[in-house]
């Protein structure tokens, strides 16, 4: 089997983005919470070492305030987060339980890993936490996060936390759960010919292009945020599965080695 080294995987991120949170922009999908906290439970159970990285604070609040839209300014949109953040937490919270698994919150903004004593301290917070066998469930503080010019407090994405998590914790496989199924030669709603790429050992001006595209009013990336991630965990000589978010149970299939979604990983 050609990913039979997935199975000798220890520690694994998972990455799931507000598409795959949100059943519509006014519907928190229960059903997906649910079966990702049953995965990850089992994982746990089975030995394995998870770290979750979560979108979807502000659709959570947006829909549990019942926007039509989101608000257009920095100081709404913060507020929104904060409000957001708590009823997801409490989901992630409510599910996990239910399988007996405990989880714990970690809000970051960029600065906390620029500086190496924040970031030895978000090291050791991970750590301990993994230690206690409690999933940490991370997310970027949205509340507070902004942009300046001499101080940039921002990811931008959550794929590209998810890239910075699994080095910080020295993780050996990324996952990242998508409205996808894999990095495709061409849109695959548009051409029926395009083809999902198994596998992918560096990223090139050619997949940067396949990448190419914007990703929906709830996301803040498309595919292209997900190959910037796969170019750092792929520097790091780490390996990366985008795949679809539909049936998070395919995560048992996926960490014993089945070929699902598209594989980011150099040449050995």
């Amino acid at each position: 089997m050609e990913r039979e080294f997935i199975k000798d995987y220890q520690r694994i991120v998972i990455k799931i983005g507000t598409n795959s949170i949100m059943q519509s922009q006014k519907k928190v999908n229960y059903q997906k919470i649910d079966r990702l906290a049953y995965v990850c439970a089992s994982l746990q159970q089975a030995g394995k070492e998870v770290i979750i990285v979560t979108s979807g604070a502000i659709g959570v609040g947006a829909s549990t305030l019942a926007y039509d839209e989101y608000p257009n300014t920095i100081a709404e949109q913060q507020a929104l987060a904060a409000f957001g953040q708590s009823i997801l937490m409490g989901h992630y919270n409510r599910f996990f339980q239910y399988y007996n698994q405990h989880v714990g919150q970690i809000l970051l903004t960029r600065d906390v890993i620029d500086f190496p004593e924040s970031l030895l301290n978000v090291r050791t917070a991970l750590e301990t936490l993994l230690a206690k066998n409690i999933i940490p469930i991370i997310n970027e503080n949205d509340a507070v996060a902004v942009d300046e010019l001499d101080h940039q407090t921002k990811f931008g994405d959550n794929d590209t936390l998810s890239a910075i998590v699994a080095k910080v914790v020295d993780a050996q496989l990324l996952i990242i759960l998508s409205d996808v199924d894999g990095l495709y030669t061409d849109n695959p709603m548009r051409n029926p010919e395009a083809a999902m790429l198994d596998r992918v050992t560096e990223i090139t001006d050619e997949i940067i292009y396949m990448a190419s595209g914007k990703g929906s009013e709830f996301s803040k990336g498309g595919m292209l945020t997900k190959i910037k991630a796969a170019e750092k965990m792929l520097a790091a000589k780490k390996a990366m599965i985008v795949t679809s978010s539909e049936d998070p149970t395919s995560l048992f299939k996926i960490l014993e080695g089945d070929a699902i979604g598209t594989l980011f990983k150099s040449e050995d």
